[in-house]
């Protein structure tokens, strides 16, 4: 693939409606599709961006196609915006506008016939492509149809589901294949979808799992399971209703059903609301949420909890009240980590049945401190359908106006503000926590949450999610000391330059530079003054906390950084739930900005 640019033929002036809101919502969605692919695709083959105002060409000789791209935004760290491409070379006065089905299709072919492999095996990627363009039409259609002004149940579900388009970096951020229409209804948070769990009742015998402080994990469940009609005896375990279904089908929970060991219930209880995740679920009033198995296959991966996983999510919440938990309240006493500190499965032979469920601390009840998903925060708002923009393109774009109203100052200082408050409240703990214990986590916008105050800056961060836990091989033999046994049966040990590694993409470049760019691409600030303030903070951290040298090194100084390819991962048909966790997906390197820019 080549790329050049030039002066602007097909330009996209600031005043030029932007794609998102065209009144046709399947025209919304295909350039929300389009665009997240080519910022995906440009990011993951070096592709120089011009300024904005000037169009990007782009050439797929294995297809013989030319694209021209306009450029609405350039972004100092990614996040693009671009107007619809259109097909060049053909002859005609006006070139044809190019939809997602052929950017798609060329792009594919040309990552897969490039690197040397047959054309035909990018056709499940490219397809993945269509599904997502698709579901993503239905969550606009259904958040028009909802007017102004509709939220959901509470601030945290509304954060939840405020993810209509998908991460900004993925190819496919909305593909679900396998559910039927009325499934996804009611499964899919951008739907505001709700539904109750389906339940079986297990004997104990086959009943596997454990807790973090040794309760019984049926005993945790039984709130959740109230008006169940449970044989005598039995234990229930709760399932996502899709996979419930989808399990009658595994000869091992056939064999445990007729065998009389395991009997489907069916759906019981009071309704519970997918989050983001979507295999997640939340309700307000529950003591726990819970972390279903589901085998659909959402983006790059099959759902469904591994026990591995689930007994590193145990181990993690015996590790952090050995300590780590009391240090980072009396440090940092607006961060905490949601736990998942529980687990439940039916079938004892040792491999995953689908009934797996992980047991999640929920401190969100709707009240004045809800923890706001910083995916569902940054995520961009369409307009309402008539051609226009929303008053606030997304929720973090609302909380930012409320900033600078709140403290009289412009719009730009109140997102460097913003800024500087998440580092505090978000970042800052994570970083000490690694420096101080050797525990690192997977801090992407979808694994953390932070409560607004009332001036609409952050005032609490949290962290979620028991796959992404590493601990650096240099102070293993420490927390051996602090927790003896921490490390058995689990996978969480790594070389230090491995767990920096992936700290750099999850943290920095995925969290930081993510946060940096949406607020550039919304238009809320200039990207290199805010650049300019996650450096000063950083450094300001690296002289503080020695322990953090090396990780600050990193982030500072190195000028290449490794990046999880969520593009090329699609194109390979990678699941990232199975198989090693140095190979699950594709990296690629990515310049640093703060290295490259502001030295």
């Amino acid at each position: 693939m080549t790329h050049s640019t030039q002066p602007p033929a097909a330009a996209a002036p600031a005043g030029r409606p932007d794609p998102l809101d065209h009144p046709d919502v399947l025209r919304a969605a295909d350039s929300a599709a389009t665009e997240t692919l080519l910022r995906a695709y440009v990011r993951e083959t070096a592709t120089d961006v011009p300024a904005a105002g000037h169009d990007l060409q782009l050439d797929f000789p294995a297809s013989g196609l030319r694209l021209g791209v306009p450029v609405r935004y350039r972004s100092a760290t990614g996040w693009h915006r671009f107007g619809d491409p259109v097909v060049l070379g053909t002859g005609r006065d006006v070139p044809p506008p190019a939809d997602v089905t052929l950017v798609a299709s060329a792009a594919v072919r040309e990552s897969t016939t490039g690197r040397g492999h047959p054309a035909h095996l990018g056709t499940d990627a490219a397809g993945r492509v269509l599904n997502s363009a698709g579901r993503v039409a239905a969550h606009l259609a259904a958040r028009r149809a909802e007017g102004d002004g509709t939220t959901g149940p509470t601030p945290h579900l509304d954060a939840e589901q405020a993810l209509l388009l998908g991460h900004p970096f993925h190819p496919a951020p909305k593909s679900r294949e396998e559910a039927t229409e009325r499934e996804l209804a009611a499964y899919s948070p951008e739907l505001r979808g709700s539904f109750a769990l389906h339940w079986f009742a297990a004997h104990p015998d086959i009943v596997v799992g454990e807790s973090w402080d040794g309760r019984p994990v049926a005993d945790l469940l039984r709130p959740a399971a109230a008006g169940l009609d449970l044989p005598a005896g039995t234990v229930p375990v709760p399932a996502h209703p899709w996979q419930a279904r989808d399990v009658l089908d595994r000869p091992e929970v056939r064999q445990l059903i007729e065998d009389g060991l395991l009997t489907p219930l069916g759906p019981a209880g009071a309704p519970w609301y997918p989050t983001s995740s979507v295999r997640t679920v939340h309700r307000p009033g529950a003591d726990v949420m819970l972390k279903l198995s589901l085998g659909m296959r959402i983006t790059n991966s099959r759902r469904n909890n591994l026990r591995g996983e689930m007994r590193l999510g145990v181990s993690a919440a015996r590790l952090l009240a050995a300590g780590p938990a009391d240090w980072l309240r009396a440090e940092h006493p607006d961060f905490a980590i949601l736990r998942d500190f529980a687990w439940i499965s039916a079938g004892a032979s040792g491999a995953e049945t689908g009934l797996e469920t992980a047991v999640r601390d929920n401190p969100f009840h709707g009240g004045d401190r809800e923890g706001l998903c910083v995916a569902g925060l940054l995520a961009e708002r369409t307009g309402p359908g008539d051609g226009s923009a929303p008053r606030h393109r997304s929720l973090l774009a609302e909380a930012v106006a409320r900033a600078a109203h709140t403290h009289a100052t412009s719009v730009a200082e109140a997102a460097a503000r913003w800024l500087e408050r998440y580092l505090d409240v978000l970042a800052v703990p994570l970083v000490r926590l690694q420096a101080r214990y050797g525990i690192a986590l997977e801090p992407h916008h979808q694994n953390t949450l932070v409560a607004l105050g009332e001036d609409g800056l952050p005032a609490a961060g949290w962290y979620r999610d028991s796959q992404g836990y590493y601990l650096a091989e240099s102070r293993a033999a420490d927390i051996e000391r602090l927790l003896p046994g921490a490390t058995d049966d689990v996978e969480l040990v790594f070389a230090d330059a491995f767990v920096d590694e992936r700290v750099g993409y999850y943290l920095y470049i995925s969290n930081l530079l993510g946060l940096v760019g949406a607020l550039g691409a919304q238009g809320l600030a200039d990207e290199r003054d805010l650049l300019r303030v996650l450096r000063t903070r950083l450094e300001r951290l690296r002289a503080a906390e020695p322990g953090a040298k090396g990780l600050l090194d990193l982030l500072l100084d190195t000028p290449v950084l490794r990046c999880k390819g969520n593009y090329l991962t699609c194109v390979d048909g990678l699941d990232e739930l199975v198989g090693d966790v140095h190979t699950q997906s594709v990296y690629i390197d990515l310049p640093n900005p703060l290295a490259e820019a502001l030295r």
